[in-house]
This record gives structure tokens, C-alpha cells and sequence, in this order.
């Protein structure tokens, strides 16, 4: 009998251990829905059915304020994609708030005290309702009777576009369906910048700061924002604008898989970002932002001017226009634009058009450019029908034609227009007949045939045929390594392989279609970034290893030499700090060059960035600017060529899995006998802020010039602030800014604020002082890169700099021409212009 009580207890025992297992689990197991007996405590979430998202409470950054937000779950860097009450916080002190579904059926916020902070505030016509979490992001509302959803947050979003949402148009949508950005990374509140599409035909996405336009994409040409030259065959498959009858329009992303985590982001500064989850580095990271450069922020130069990252000044009047105020134009404030010299002909009485004999007004082609803002929309022109409608139509100031929109026409001022260094659209500008060069050039050319005789003309007609004709025998003879001097020309593998011959290079030659599958046909999630030649995308070959493939625009500026020049230098250098090439490719007018990939990309998208700046402490700095030097060392004296790099810039330093960094973009680059120091070029192209004043103003190249461009990145990673970033409080450069630190005791306060409470302020004083040195104004006075890397280790006693004066200001008159990438880049391998040699 006792051990009947005995077994019987045993199984009790069991079911009651089973029970309070299950219970357990039951509470601990997060749900999806929210219903009138589950509400919502602090410390308790929703959590949507495949564990993508999750709902709670939360207090942002720093703050001392609670809020009810959504966010990715499983990903360790949270990221709020949406909040409820982010008008209405309260107190983080408050441990009894609560989410729940009040009696009359609508979702509430309360605080401790039972007050209500936020309500969906529906009218409802039945109260028996529940609240979802959706594997989409999505909060719902659904009346259980009639199964409806009532409310849901994607249409109230705040900062951010998560797939499935919709983007709607400005003054013209149901509810709230604009992005406002936080105020700042620890206050939700709505801040200064919005982003919408705009109620025109076709629309065009927008920032607002207010109620001014901060930046624009350009119209929808039914595939593609036109004003967003970054866009590659890829952009399509993410994003969509759908024509909404009882709302203009709307835009969405398109989720590409489920495990595709992106989205669109508007940062406190006005920033928006596509962002997505990078889990090789497993982290947030971002494919594109905007405004990136100076010339994307609106109508940066006014009206009838064009703005060119790759100049300086980087505002220029239209052909035809000048300055509408002198002075300040020269002071760089542009903003009040241009204004047209002369007259247009419609714009004349008939007594002036006899009198003066004036020709019909006729267009100027700006090619590649953003399209300027405030344009009439006529879809059943063709171009001839549009080109006519402007003539006839004195008030219109320029048409353009574009696939998928047709004809464009410009009766205001035009506003916002950039140069693009590819992609863009033809924009034809009217101008007076006298203007367009047109009746200059007639007169020139009738003066010069009257001066000269028949005669004389007739030698000049015979010389010309006869220097033709031997320019055409000559051309036939051409060697196939000659065609590689050709802007024009495409090369074949064969080609390629005589090059690589005659070189004596060991370089493996891929096929296309190897390159092609190794980036998924260039697919844009591919894509690692974008510079002024092309952008650079993330591929994998059939054995694994992983490349990065640089893939130059046909119409990029980089020819077949500067492609050579690239091969031929990197292929002979091998050293850790330098980027290895790992082969090239060409087919047709295709050019590719194959990359080891580096794992963090470049640094400047690091040093740049304030949240991936914390990432870089100063062992990891240190360690950069020492990776440099050795590399430059390895270039000036240890390497069989002696190659002076003449781009030096943070964009051009790559960074691997352990962040090393290696120097990278040789296509700038010059190789100099061992007896020689100086060399002289006619065309200054590089990037402003990094080039020597020697370079800059006389085209004198020497490794002082790389000992320049080492200097500035050195300050600029010490400071991680951009060489043309301006400081704040004193309105200064950076470089200006170190001198003045340095100069008066303070160097301190020139260094990151994350560094500055570490035990490196000696050697980030003595790196600073190293800077300076590097940057004085005379090449003789720099140390070579060999003394300055010995000057960081404490080897040599430091001497004292000179004010380098030619970086604290610009020189008047001086006009400095930069590449595409001047400002920064955000691709993992950029190149820049080259000359030959």
C-alpha cells in the first residue's frame, strides 16, 4: 500500500512539475497580439510571429524620457523604426506604464497615474477589438467582428520607410505619410526635416527643412528618380512609385527576400540613408545617402548657375548669365544665383530687331546634368513638338526630353541644376543668337577668309589633305599595344595579354561572364559604393574567395592609359600596406579591375561617420596612420619603381578584417627614376585639400607632395573631421584649427572627443605636431615620409613647424581642379583622373 501512495505521489508530483513548466513557458514566450485582458508592462514586449520585430517600451540614448516604440529584434544595434507617443514621452521614473485596449476599443498609452499620453483615437463602431505585431513592421488595429483593420502605424511612420509602407505626397495624403526626422538621436520629437514626394506631374522625392526644399531627387521617369545619379540597373528591383487616383502618388520599397533587412532612414541632420544589415561586419551600414556632396544641397548656387563637385568654386553662372552680385559671389555665397547678359530676341520691339539685325534665339546642350526644378510637363510631345513649343513660347527658358517622361519645359528661373560626372539628362538652354558663339565664330571665320588669298587658301587646302592622308597611312600601321592610348578604342583579351606581355606581368585575365556571376549580374545589393568612375561592387568567384570589382564608366574620364598605368604599377608593388590587384578584365568597352576585398571598406566611411568613429580608438588610429607611412616608405625608397601616389586621401585607404589599412587607386600615380626628385606637369588633377601647394599652383611633383597629402589625412584622423569640414565655434578648417591649438598649448582640443579622456593625448599631441610639419607650405621644410614615421615612434626630436599658411586659406584667383571623388567617397576602390607621361 506504501508504495502505491508512493507512485502515486511520484506521478503527482510529475503532472504538477509539468504544469508549472508549461505555465512558466507560456509567460515567457512573447506574443504577437495585444488583446483587452494582455496588456503591455514595462519590461514586457510584442514580438511578431517569425521573431522579426518587436514592440515596447524604451528610452532613447541618454534620455530621461519613455517611449512606446517598434524595432528589428534578434540584431544587437537596435534601431527604432517607429514610435507612438514621440510627442508625448513620459517620465523614465514611471514603472507602471502600461500599452493597452481601453474599453472602447481604441489602443492607449498610460502613465503611472493612469493618465492617457497617446491614444490611436478611432471611431469605432464596434469596441471588440486586438492589436498585431506584423512580421512586416506593421501595428494593427483589427475590429474582430468585422475583421477590418482600423488603424495601423504604417501609416503614422516617423523617421523611417520599412517595406510595405508608403511614402506619400506632400499636402495631398490620408494621414501623416512623410518621414520627419528625430530632433536628435536622444529626443523621438519631430525635428526639422521631412521627406515626401512633391504634388507635381511627374512627382519628384523631396527633403524639406521646414518649408524649404533641402534636397531633391529629380521626377519619376517610371523607373528611377533622374536627379539621383547613383541609380544602377539594381535601383529598380527596390523601389516603386505607384499613381494613387485619390492621392497623386506613392512610393514603396520593394522586399526583396525576408531576410533582406532594408529600409530608408532620415537622420536629425537632414540625411537620408538607405540602410541595411551588413552581417559580415554585423553592424547598420547604409548603400546610399543623400545630400552627400555640396552641390546636392538645393540650389546651392541659385538660379541659372551650375554646380560641379569636381571645381572649385563649384558654382558657375550658365553660358549666357553673369553674377547677380559680384561681390558676394566672390565671397562663395552664391545663393542669389545669376542673371541673363543680353536680351532674347522675342524679348526685343520690332524697331531693335531691325536695327541691330538679330538672329533667331537659339539652344545650348548642358549634357549629363540634374534637371533644374519647377518644370511644366507635356507627355504627348515629342522632341521636335517640345524644341518648337519653347521657341514659340518666349517665356520658356529650356525643354529637355526624357525616356519615360517625354517633354520637359522651364518658364521660371532654373533652379538646382548639377553636373553629373555620369548618368543625368540633355537639358538645352535658350540663348540669344549672340550668345551661343554661333555669329561670333561666323564673323571670325569671314574675316580670316577675306585676309587670306586664293591663292594661299589653296596651299592651306593641299596641306591638309596631305597631313590627312598620312595620319590615315599612319593609323593603319598602329601596333595593338597603341590602341591602348586610345580614348575611343575598345580592347580585346588579346590586347590585354600583349600589354601584359610586354610588361612581364604575372596578372589573371577573367573572362566577363566569370565577373558577371561573380557579382550576380552587378546586382545593386552588390553594390559596395559609388565613385566619380564608376562604382564597385562586392563579388564572389566559384572557388569562394571574395573580390571587389572596380568597374569604370565608359564615359568616366579614365581612359585605357590610366586603366594601364593602374595595372602596370600595382601589379609590380606587393607590400601589406598596398591593396593587392588581383586581375583585370575587359570586353568590348568594358573595363574591370579585380580587387582583394577589404572587409571594412574605406576609411574615410569610418572616420567620417559619428557613430562608426567610436569604432576607431586610438590603437586602432595609431595603427592606421603608422600603416601609411610604412606603405609610403615602401613607395618612395624600398619598391623597384619609386612611385609617387599623387591621391593620397582617407577615401583611397582600405581597411581590412582587422583594420589595416592599405593604400589603394594608382591610377593617378608616377614612377620617378632614383635620381630624380622633381617633375613637372601641365594638368593639376587630384583632390583640393590633399595636394601640395607646389602641385596645387606650379604642378611640381615629388614625394614631398605625398608627405603633403599624409600630413592632412594624419590631422584628419587624429580630429576625424573632414579637411574642409568647418569647426563650429571658431568657423575655422581643421588644419587651421590644429595650428591654432597647437600653437597656443591647446592640442588637445584638437583631437576626437573620444580620444581626449584616453591615455594616448601624448602620442595624439605628437601626432598632431608631426602634422603640422608635414603640411608647411615649402616642400623643402616637410620631413620625408621616412623622418616622419620615425618622428611618430619618438626616434627624431620633432623641430618646429611653420604656419602653413596655404591651408588656411585659399590663394585668390586660384582655381583648383578635383576629381569626382574631392569631397568623399563611399566606394571601397576609387580612382582618379590621370595624365600621361
Amino acid at each position: 500500500m506504501a508504495r502505491r501512495v508512493t507512485a502515486v505521489g511520484h506521478l503527482y508530483m510529475a503532472c504538477l512539475f509539468i504544469l508549472i513548466i508549461s505555465l512558466q513557458d507560456s509567460r515567457g514566450r512573447a506574443s504577437d497580439t495585444l488583446t483587452k485582458d494582455s496588456p503591455i508592462y514595462l519590461g514586457n514586449t510584442l514580438v511578431s510571429a517569425n521573431q522579426l520585430f518587436e514592440l515596447g517600451f524604451f528610452s532613447p540614448g541618454n534620455s530621461t524620457k519613455r517611449y512606446l516604440g517598434i524595432w528589428y529584434k534578434n540584431i544587437i544595434s537596435r534601431k527604432v523604426i517607429w514610435v507612438a507617443n514621440r510627442e508625448n514621452p513620459f517620465s523614465v521614473s514611471d514603472e507602471k506604464c502600461s500599452l493597452k485596449i481601453a474599453n472602447d476599443g481604441n489602443l492607449r498609452i498610460l502613465d503611472g497615474e493612469r493618465n492617457t499620453v497617446w491614444s490611436t483615437n478611432v471611431r469605432l463602431q464596434f469596441n471588440e477589438t486586438i492589436a498585431k505585431l506584423t512580421d512586416t513592421g506593421d501595428f494593427w488595429l483589427n475590429d474582430t467582428v468585422s475583421g477590418s483593420i482600423l488603424w495601423e502605424s504604417f501609416d503614422h511612420p516617423s523617421n523611417s520607410l520599412l517595406p510595405g509602407m508608403k511614402l506619400g505626397t506632400n499636402g495631398k495624403t490620408r494621414g501623416n505619410q512623410l518621414l520627419t526626422s528625430w530632433k536628435n538621436d536622444d529626443d523621438p520629437a519631430s525635428g526639422n526635416y521631412v521627406v515626401g514626394l512633391s504634388a507635381e506631374q511627374p512627382p519628384q522625392v523631396f527633403i524639406w527643412v521646414g518649408s524649404k526644399p533641402h534636397w531633391r531627387g529629380g521626377p519619376w521617369d517610371g523607373g528611377k528618380f533622374i536627379g539621383i545619379p547613383e541609380q544602377d540597373p539594381g535601383y529598380s528591383e527596390l523601389i516603386s512609385l505607384i499613381p494613387d487616383n485619390s492621392r497623386g502618388a506613392y512610393l514603396t520599397i520593394n522586399l526583396l527576400d525576408s531576410s533582406d533587412f532594408r529600409w530608408l532612414y532620415l537622420q536629425p541632420r537632414g540625411v537620408l540613408q538607405m540602410k541595411y544589415w551588413n552581417d559580415d561586419d554585423n553592424m547598420w551600414d547604409f548603400g546610399w545617402e543623400a545630400p552627400h556632396y555640396p552641390c546636392d544641397v538645393y540650389g546651392v548656387c541659385g538660379a541659372f548657375a551650375i554646380c560641379r563637385n569636381d571645381k572649385s568654386p563649384i558654382c558657375e553662372c550658365l553660358r549666357g548669365f553673369v553674377p547677380k552680385a559680384d561681390d558676394e559671389w566672390r565671397k562663395s555665397n552664391w545663393t542669389r544665383g545669376c542673371v541673363r547678359r543680353s536680351g532674347l530676341l522675342c524679348e526685343m520691339n520690332e524697331s531693335s530687331i531691325a536695327s541691330r539685325k538679330t538672329k533667331p534665339d537659339q539652344f545650348q546642350v548642358l549634357k549629363s546634368v540634374k534637371l533644374p526644378d519647377h518644370y511644366h510637363y507635356f507627355p504627348n510631345m515629342d522632341t521636335d513638338a517640345c524644341q518648337r513649343w519653347c521657341l514659340g513660347n518666349c517665356s520658356c527658358k529650356a525643354y529637355a526630353f526624357v525616356i519615360g517622361i517625354y517633354c520637359m519645359a522651364w518658364t521660371e528661373d532654373l533652379m538646382d541644376i548639377e553636373q553629373f560626372s555620369f548618368n543625368g539628362e540633355d537639358l538645352f538652354l535658350r540663348l540669344s543668337y549672340t550668345e551661343s558663339g554661333k555669329e561670333s565664330n561666323g564673323v571670325a571665320l569671314a574675316i580670316n577668309l577675306a585676309i587670306v588669298g586664293r591663292e594661299l587658301l589653296g596651299v592651306i587646302v593641299a596641306f591638309v589633305f596631305c597631313l590627312y592622308r598620312c595620319m590615315t597611312y599612319k593609323k593603319g600601321r598602329k601596333t595593338m599595344l597603341n590602341h591602348l592610348h586610345s580614348e575611343d578604342e575598345t580592347i580585346s583579351m588579346d590586347i590585354l595579354q600583349e600589354v601584359l606581355n610586354q610588361d612581364s606581368l604575372e596578372l589573371t585575365i577573367y573572362e566577363f561572364k566569370q565577373i558577371v556571376a561573380a557579382t550576380n549580374n552587378f546586382c545593386f545589393r552588390n553594390k559596395l559604393g559609388e565613385g566619380g568612375f564608376g562604382p564597385v561592387y562586392k563579388g564572389t568567384l566559384d572557388d569562394g574567395q571574395e573580390i571587389a570589382v572596380k568597374r569604370l564608366s565608359v564615359d568616366s574620364g579614365q581612359g585605357i592609359g590610366e586603366f594601364k598605368n593602374e595595372i602596370v604599377l600595382i601589379s609590380n608593388l606587393q607590400h601589406r600596406n598596398l591593396v593587392k590587384l588581383l586581375g583585370c578584365c575587359v570586353k568590348g568597352k568594358e573595363r574591370l579591375l579585380i580587387y582583394e576585398y577589404m572587409t571594412n571598406k574605406s576609411l574615410d566611411t569610418f572616420l567620417f561617420d559619428p557613430i562608426k568613429r567610436t569604432q576607431l580608438d586610438w590603437a586602432k588610429r595609431y595603427n592606421i596612420i603608422q600603416g601609411i607611412g610604412r606603405g609610403l616608405i615602401y613607395l618612395h625608397r624600398d619598391s623597384c619603381l619609386r612611385v609617387i601616389h599623387r591621391d593620397l586621401k582617407c577615401s583611397n585607404i582600405l581597411l581590412d578584417e582587422k583594420m589595416n589599412p592599405k593604400i589603394s587607386d594608382f591610377g593617378l600615380a608616377r614612377t620617378f627614376q632614383m635620381t630624380h626628385e622633381l617633375a613637372n606637369t601641365h594638368r593639376i588633377i587630384g583632390t583640393y585639400g590633399y595636394m601640395s601647394p607646389e602641385y596645387a599652383m606650379g604642378g611640381v611633383i615629388s614625394e614631398k607632395s605625398d608627405v603633403f597629402s599624409y600630413g592632412v589625412m594624419l590631422l584628419e584622423i587624429i580630429s576625424g573631421k573632414r579637411n574642409n569640414e568647418l569647426i563650429n565655434r571658431e568657423q575655422t578648417y581643421p588644419l587651421a584649427h590644429a595650428w591654432k591649438s597647437w600653437k597656443e598649448g591647446r592640442g588637445e582640443e584638437f583631437m576626437d572627443q573620444a580620444l581626449r579622456e584616453s591615455s594616448c593625448l601624448s602620442e595624439g599631441l605628437r601626432c598632431i605636431h608631426v602634422g603640422l610639419l608635414c603640411v608647411q607650405d615649402l616642400a623643402k621644410d616637410r620631413p620625408t615620409i621616412t623622418e616622419a614615421v620615425s618622428m611618430l615612434s619618438g626616434e627624431i626630436d620633432l623641430p618646429e613647424p611653420k604656419e602653413p599658411l596655404f591651408t588656411l586659406q585659399r590663394l585668390p584667383g586660384t582655381s583648383i581642379r578635383q576629381d569626382a571623388n574631392s569631397i568623399c567617397s563611399i566606394n571601397a576602390v576609387t580612382t582618379s583622373m590621370a595624365e600621361g607621361r
